[in-house]
């Protein structure tokens, strides 16, 4: 058998499909990402390390990365939960409810924002019975995670709907007649069948949080040092001209966005090869 042979295909021959791939991330992903590490570069390690780890600094990458990380493992339990009911029951106006799922992706981000904040003001509809107990969730740190959730939702259910859908039900009736209850077929035929799945739109979810603007800084306040996150002071630091710096910053959110990609790309492996074995 040849190893090298190649099935024929409708599309340009390798080289030149390779070639047109290379360029057009080259000048939409490459260059444009490489300018914020040139443009970083002009800094001594003393002045990037004195920009990126300031108090201010340190104190948006905590709210942004811990906010993401709430809001990611609230989507993960919830997700699973919406995808569950998607997929294993009919009820009136499912497709409604399946709709709703992709909202916000199609929804501007600062249309989201907006509507956050009218609903979880102190007046809102829904924050009015937060303020009755002494809970305040727009304009404060809580307000970012309730955007994080509501921008990250979908990423976990359409994650992991297809691979609900795919699970053969013979397996957990197999389950039920060697004796498992309801509780230990889920736990241990379910869930490792979805776990690749769950684990790949956590990932996600937190990503897209993570680097999420438009429809948080509605919401946030923006109080420096309490409701400020990293990507509005980076466009703190370029109102104030300061270049250098806010590309310091986001080099640092780059790099992190990279390596958390990576994951994701490994996950996503991962869980094709679990599906296909």
């Amino acid at each position: 058998m040849n190893l090298f042979a190649r099935r024929s295909d409708v599309l340009p021959g390798f080289n030149l499909a390779l070639g047109f791939t290379l360029l057009y991330l080259s000048l939409i992903v490459l260059i444009p990402l490489s300018a914020v590490f040139i443009k970083t570069a002009s800094l001594t390690w003393e002045a990037f390390w004195t920009t990126v780890t300031g108090s201010r600094v340190l104190a948006s990458y905590r709210l942004s990365f811990g906010a993401s990380l709430i809001a990611a493992v609230l989507n993960a339990t919830f997700g699973l939960l919406v995808a569950w009911v998607l997929v294993r029951y009919e009820f009136p106006g499912k497709r409604l409810v399946d709709a709703l799922v992709d909202l916000p992706f199609a929804l501007p981000t600062a249309v989201a924002g907006i509507a956050l904040t009218a609903v979880y003001a102190e007046n809102g509809w829904i924050g009015q019975w937060f303020a009755a107990v002494g809970v305040k969730v727009a304009f404060t740190p809580l307000g970012i995670l309730v955007a994080m959730t509501f921008i990250g939702l979908p990423f976990v259910v359409r994650t992991v709907q297809p691979v609900l859908e795919d699970i053969e039900h013979e397996l957990e009736e197999a389950a039920a007649c060697l004796g498992a209850d309801r509780l230990q077929t889920f736990r241990r035929v379910i869930l490792p069948a979805i776990a690749p799945a769950l684990a790949t739109g956590f990932a996600l979810a937190f990503a897209r949080a993570v680097g999420e603007y438009g429809s948080i800084i509605f919401i946030a306040g923006n109080m420096p040092m309490v409701s400020e996150i990293t990507p509005l002071l980076i466009i703190a630091k370029l109102e104030q001209y300061d270049y250098v710096g806010a590309t310091a910053i986001a080099s640092v959110m780059l790099v992190f966005s990279f390596v958390l990609l990576l994951l994701v790309n490994l996950l996503q492996g991962w869980s094709q090869r679990r599906r296909a074995g």
